[in-house]
């Protein structure tokens, strides 16, 4: 038998923790095989959790300590915070070999800049990069910069193209990685000058990882033409919170419209069949699971506010990325 993948998970991060972590840990366990769970955290709060949903012992180990990172702590006062906190202690597993990723749901900067306290870059990567799965009509598109980074240079753009290419090959094997730029508009004229000369570098350097296919538009994302779009953090950052936003607002729309009358609900009952598909299509959860590229470790970012469906997503994103090989096909194709 394979030796297990091994996850750490700070199990105090996010809302309604550790409650969340361990039910989707055992979701995530019912779905998998061979996975051991590295969990730090509050062995007091942890410990009949766990009793309760009968996960294995053989599968998991607790590091008991009660300190760990709030939301409202600044990245900064985060890292002063110590190095006895279950995020801190998750990530420093990682970077001891013990743990092959880390999964936390906790607070988005503090993971960041103690992930980049105790890992390495990739060699010749000069920033890291937040990606994330973002629906598209044929399948899903890997988005990056989601916020890391609020200005990029083409280097940058060049190297999030590159790996947000490894990552949809991790998770999606059989699929070509199609990389376009998110773009003002299509035509080789537009867009700043970091943007046109990306466009001139990729369309001039081919790599044998994806297939360039130039500029995409905002309203073009979800079409399926392309399934990496790149972008600085900034712009990938308001793109996310829009598409978010929308998303949310046809669906609260929808419901209120089906509940309205009479007429509605009858409308509701005869095609639940495909309501329940259009709502799986814009449900969050299930593309849960953002990952910060460019570290020589997997470091996975799950929604502070999701629920254990959404969490146990994100150690599926974890698992299928280290089956996947993904630093070892950034490292193997990087320029």
């Amino acid at each position: 038998m394979n030796n297990p993948i091994k996850i750490a998970v700070d199990a105090m991060g996010g809302e309604n923790s550790p409650k969340k972590i361990i039910k989707g840990i055992k979701i995530h366990y019912n779905n998998s095989n061979n996975i051991f769970y590295n969990i730090f955290g509050d062995k007091i709060l942890i410990d009949p959790l766990i009793k309760n949903e009968n996960l294995p012992e053989k599968n998991y180990k607790i590091f008991n300590t009660k300190n760990h990172i709030k939301d409202e702590d600044s990245p900064l006062s985060a890292a002063k915070k110590g190095k006895d906190t279950s995020m801190w202690l998750s990530i420093e597993s990682l970077k001891n070999n013990e743990s092959d990723a880390i999964v936390s749901a906790g607070n988005t900067g503090a993971l960041f800049v103690i992930a980049k306290l105790n890992l390495k870059m990739i060699e010749k990567i000069d920033k890291p990069a937040l990606s994330a799965l973002w629906p598209n009509k044929n399948g899903m598109n890997i988005v990056l910069d989601l916020g890391a980074n609020i200005e990029c240079n083409e280097k940058n753009l060049v190297d999030f193209s590159l790996m947000g290419s490894a990552l949809h090959k991790s998770l999606f094997e059989e699929e070509e990685a199609k990389v376009a730029i998110l773009n003002i508009g299509s035509e080789e004229i537009k867009g700043n000058n970091t943007i046109k000369n990306t466009y001139q570098i990729l369309n001039e350097k081919k790599n044998p990882l994806f297939e360039f296919k130039g500029y995409i538009e905002g309203n073009h994302i979800m079409n399926g033409d392309v399934n990496v779009i790149v972008t600085d953090g900034f712009t990938g950052n308001i793109a996310l919170k829009t598409a978010e936003g929308t998303a949310n607002f046809i669906t609260s729309e929808l419901k209120s419209a089906m509940n309205s009358s009479i007429l509605g609900k009858l409308s509701a009952i005869l095609n639940l069949k495909n309501l329940k598909k259009f709502k799986n299509k814009l449900d969050p959860r299930l593309y849960n699971g953002a990952i910060l590229l460019g570290l020589d470790k997997p470091v996975i970012k799950s929604h502070g506010s999701t629920d254990e469906i959404g969490f146990a997503n994100s150690l599926k994103v974890c698992e299928k990325i280290i089956k996947g090989n993904l630093i070892d096909k950034i490292k193997k194709n990087i320029i």
